[in-house]
This record gives structure tokens, C-alpha cells and sequence, in this order.
């Protein structure tokens, strides 16, 4: 799997307006929505944030990766955003957040959504790749970055 295949720039938010998890979630699903990626952007906040409230997204190491199945999108999505400042999402490490990656994929991809959570976990597992997510400073800094590890 491909990380740029369900990623683009219009996807991307550097930095995040809002400050707080549920807040962080919506803005990151009206993005994609505003993108054209997903058609029913009150019922993915709803799905989502019922995910999250069953157990936290905030993974450890300042990465967050929210995600929900919903038919309010036909294929795998994703949107990332940076928060200005970290944020405080319960994360396991109780550390805040420094990255947010939110994953949607019609219920039927099971497979290919759990790929796509592994294969973002292995990304941001390197030191200095979450090292230089975190220090993006824009939309295309953020996007590259992603390109770049894709390249390997």
C-alpha cells in the first residue's frame, strides 16, 4: 500500500485552527469533506468520534491517528493535520499530540484499512521522520515528507 494513493495535499492542514481532541477530529472530517473525499460529514464525526471515545487514538510519541469505517466514502482516505501547539488527546503515553492522522474506509475494507494504520504506525515509528512531521511548517512540507518515504 501506497500512502499517496489515499493522501493528497488538499488533505492536509498546517497548522490545525482548533485546540482540543473532538474539536481537532471535526476539522480534520471537514477537510475531507471540503476535499470531496467523504459525502456525509455529520455521520463520519459521529462514527469517529464514538471510536474515540471507546479508546483513545493518541498512540504515544505525539501521533494520533483517529479513524472510522463509514459509507460516507466509497474508498480508504486519509487527512492530517498539525496542531499549532500540541494538543492534549489522552494519548497512552500521556504525552501531547503533535500529529493527527485521520483514517476512513468504507466497511467492506477491513484489510486494507488495517494496512494503512500499520503502515502509518511503522512511518512515524522512525525517530527522524516524526522528527520532520512534527517540525513541518506547511501543507507542502507535511505532503513531501510523506513522498519522500514513499519513495524509499
Amino acid at each position: 500500500m501506497n500512502l499517496l494513493d489515499i493522501l493528497s495535499p488538499s488533505a492536509i492542514k498546517v497548522p490545525l485552527e482548533n485546540t482540543d481532541k473532538k474539536a481537532v477530529v471535526f476539522e480534520l472530517v471537514d477537510l475531507l469533506a471540503e476535499s470531496g473525499k467523504i459525502r456525509n460529514p455529520e455521520e463520519l464525526k459521529r462514527i469517529v468520534w464514538e471510536r474515540e471515545q471507546q479508546r483513545t487514538t493518541g498512540i504515544g510519541e505525539g501521533l494520533a491517528i483517529p479513524h472510522g469505517k463509514s459509507s460516507s466514502s466509497d474508498q480508504l482516505v486519509m487527512a492530517i493535520g498539525k496542531p499549532a501547539e500540541p494538543i492534549d488527546f489522552d494519548a497512552i503515553d500521556k504525552r501531547p499530540v503533535r500529529l493527527v492522522v485521520l483514517l476512513v474506509s468504507p466497511p467492506e475494507k477491513t484489510a486494507d484499512h488495517i494496512q494503512a494504520l500499520g503502515k502509518i504506525s511503522r512511518m512515524m515509528s522512525d525517530p527522524a521522520t516524526r522528527l520532520a512531521a512534527y517540525n513541518a511548517e506547511t501543507v507542502d512540507d507535511l505532503f513531501e515528507l510523506f513522498e519522500q518515504v514513499e519513495r524509499v
